[in-house]
């Protein structure tokens, strides 16, 4: 049945968002760029090839165990730059504002991008401010946008083969769950911090060692299933995934069987998942794990021809399903 109005799915990052994405925005904007399976367009500026991004972030909490709105914003934007061999320079932000918001509240999440741009090596150099009435938005919204210097242009989706490996830099679903916990409330055994953190540095030590890095990806929202399916589709060549190569902290694990939750799909703000010619797989797990935000990357699967355009899963238990997208909204306002 056609859908006349949005729901909170076209906002997962899942099957309806890119609908809706194909649908409107790309279909009305008609741009090149915009049909680059990248997380920022590439442009050329004065002959000089620039990635240009931009994000809204409505995390609800606003402040939850890892991090805030605040330095979530700044980071979710660098590392955007980042995945498209981009060095991020400057950044814009912007607010919408609740009328009541506490003022010292402002100043804190205000600190904490300061704090996180100081970290990630980009300059807030511009933004915006509104404030609207009292119910009008949920105390406040974040826009962040970015400019990047390319200095690493070899990155393609039309550049992956069959026989690559597939890397990840670290356990899934760690934002993810830190945004519940704090949001419901819910204890687990042991404590799960956002990943949220700038991958710009750990990027450029893995660019540093491989020669046929194919393509990166930071699996946000949708979490790692979808971004791989974003990968895949439409392609020759898909994507095995093995089960239990796929990192996952006990304490994501344990929330996962208590709340049905599947932690492929939970979103992560501080992980990079990365196509490389296997002879690079060596040195980039290596450089990968010299880093402490890096220490538990592992190769979680391969590139084949099994089924073209398609993501699968090789199962703990021995078989092999088919690894789809997000179809609905697992967590809403989770960046």
């Amino acid at each position: 049945m056609k859908m006349d109005t949005i729901t909170l799915s076209h906002g997962g990052g899942g099957r309806k968002m890119h609908e809706l994405i194909d649908s409107v925005f790309r279909k009305e904007f008609a741009d090149t760029a915009l049909d680059e399976k990248k997380d920022s367009a590439i442009v050329n500026l004065a002959g000089r090839p620039i990635a240009f991004t931009t994000d809204s972030y409505v995390v609800n909490p606003i402040f939850f165990p890892g991090g805030d709105i605040g330095s979530l914003a700044i980071y979710g934007t660098v590392n955007d730059l980042a995945v498209c061999g981009a060095r991020p320079l400057y950044i814009s932000a912007g607010a919408v504002i609740e009328e009541g918001f506490p003022k010292k509240d402002l100043l804190r999440i205000v600190r904490s991008m300061a704090k996180a741009a100081g970290k990630s090596g980009v300059r807030i150099v511009t933004g915006d401010t509104k404030v609207v009435e009292r119910g009008a938005c949920d105390r406040i919204f974040i826009n962040t946008s970015g400019i990047g210097e390319i200095y690493y242009s070899g990155l393609s989706q039309a550049k992956i083969r069959a026989g690559d490996s597939l890397i990840l830099s670290g356990p899934v679903g760690d934002h993810a769950v830190s945004i519940l916990s704090k949001r419901e409330g819910i204890g687990f055994s042991t404590a799960i911090k956002s990943d949220s953190a700038p991958l710009n540095a750990l990027i450029r030590k893995i660019l540093g060692v491989s020669k046929r890095l194919r393509f990166m990806r930071d699996p946000t929202r949708g979490g790692l299933a979808t971004t791989l399916n974003e990968i895949a589709s439409g392609s020759r060549f898909s994507i095995a995934v093995d089960e239990a190569a796929v990192p996952v902290r006990d304490g994501v694990r344990q929330a996962c069987e208590l709340l049905g939750l599947d932690p492929l799909y939970l979103a992560c703000e501080g992980r990079v998942v990365l196509v490389a010619a296997q002879d690079d797989e060596r040195g980039i797990l290596k450089a990968l794990r010299s880093d402490k935000s890096g220490r538990m990357a592992a190769k979680i699967g391969s590139i084949t021809g099994d089924y073209p355009g398609k993501v699968y899963l090789n199962t703990i238990a021995g078989g092999r399903r088919i690894l789809d997208m997000l179809s609905g909204e697992q967590l809403p306002r989770i960046c």
